[in-house]
């Protein structure tokens, strides 16, 4: 990513670029500009030198991270409304995936668990298809049944008391990837097991970074920079480069560049608990019901974000031989794997 993302409270340098957050680093030339608000958004706006694109910075809260677009377009009404329509298009796509939501189409799936398959988006056929490729791939690693244990441990996280052994038990009973059927013909979904709980946490953000970037290029926005969370996905490169540079710390180059592809880390260094003295990461192993505590970071590169979302949380979970015959799996990706802390 050549020009980095701004960030609120982050430290501007003259010459090098601010975090996306403590994993991913967008490095560049920061040449002029601030943060302001425009219509709710955080917005900036940089005119590269010799350039008839100018850059602008946007911001919004989605799917509860901070969404940012970084686009390059010929004036501020296309970048505008360009961005505009994407933030919609995202804003929709997390109304169908949510599950903080308990009117989202996820949610409504979830309620009738146990029963008749039912009728889904399009869109979330797709996720949750792809979703169980990949848990196939995975032996199950991946796996977005896995929602009943992560509100446990979203629990422990608020409270600092770790979950009962008896609670997980419970949970691990309705966790499975075995107990979804899919009729693609249909398109329907039917889970199994009553009280089931789906969790796209894994997989949806990566999913709603491509859908944006289809609807900025929709708009004639074909350099772009969509990033939430953890995953960013990039269109063709700012003017005058020849990719987007990306600060990878676990690469062997630690500055890699890319376009048009998706990048994802993974790891506990913002979302986790320390209960007696031990760190519990947000990622949690499906098959015993476990928050990990290894400290192994993921990033994988691939094609797009519904592909680098779910890959990425897979080495904290996979043991070597496994995480091997994975990646030749999937021979297009790269990844990145580092333990926090080592030395």
């Amino acid at each position: 990513m050549g020009p980095q993302i701004n960030t609120p409270n982050a430290r501007v340098s003259p010459t090098i670029g601010v975090r996306i957050d403590r994993r991913v680093q967008v490095i560049g030339l920061f040449l002029i500009g601030g943060c302001v608000l425009a219509s709710g958004n955080a917005m900036t706006h940089i005119k590269p030198a010799r350039s008839a694109l100018t850059r602008f910075t946007y911001t919004e809260y989605h799917m509860g991270v901070d969404a940012r677009l970084v686009v390059y377009a010929r004036d501020k009404t296309v970048a505008e409304g360009a961005c505009a329509a994407a933030f919609e298009r995202i804003a929709e796509l997390d109304t169908m995936m949510s599950d903080y939501r308990p009117t989202s189409e996820l949610m409504r799936l979830c309620d009738r668990a146990g029963g008749q398959a039912v009728k889904v988006s399009p869109e979330l056929f797709k996720v949750l298809a792809f979703g169980q490729r990949v848990s196939r791939k995975s032996g199950g690693m991946f796996d977005v049944t896995v929602g009943p244990l992560v509100l446990l441990w979203r629990k422990a996280r608020k409270s600092g008391v770790l979950p009962p052994q008896r609670e997980i038990k419970r949970a691990r009973a309705l966790v499975g990837w075995r107990k979804i059927r899919l009729d693609q013909g249909a398109g329907t979904v039917r889970l199994l097991v009553p009280g089931m709980k789906l969790d796209l946490g894994g997989i949806a953000k990566g999913y709603a970074d491509d859908e944006a970037q289809i609807v900025l290029k929709k708009h004639g926005i074909s350099r772009a920079l969509v990033e939430m969370g953890g995953d960013i996905v990039v269109s063709d490169p700012p003017p005058g480069t020849t990719g987007w540079t990306i600060r990878v710390p676990n690469a062997g180059s630690p500055d890699i560049q890319l376009s048009n592809r998706a990048i994802s880390t993974s790891g506990d260094t913002e979302q986790f608990v320390v209960i007696g003295g031990v760190r519990y990461s947000h990622v949690i192993n499906p098959l015993t019901g476990q928050a990990l505590t290894n400290r192994v970071e993921g990033t994988v590169v691939a094609a797009n974000g519904l592909t680098s979302d779910p890959l990425s949380k897979l080495p904290s979970l996979l043991g070597r031989k496994a995480l091997a015959r994975l990646r030749k799996a999937y021979p297009t990706a790269k990844w990145y794997v580092r333990v926090l802390g080592a030395k």
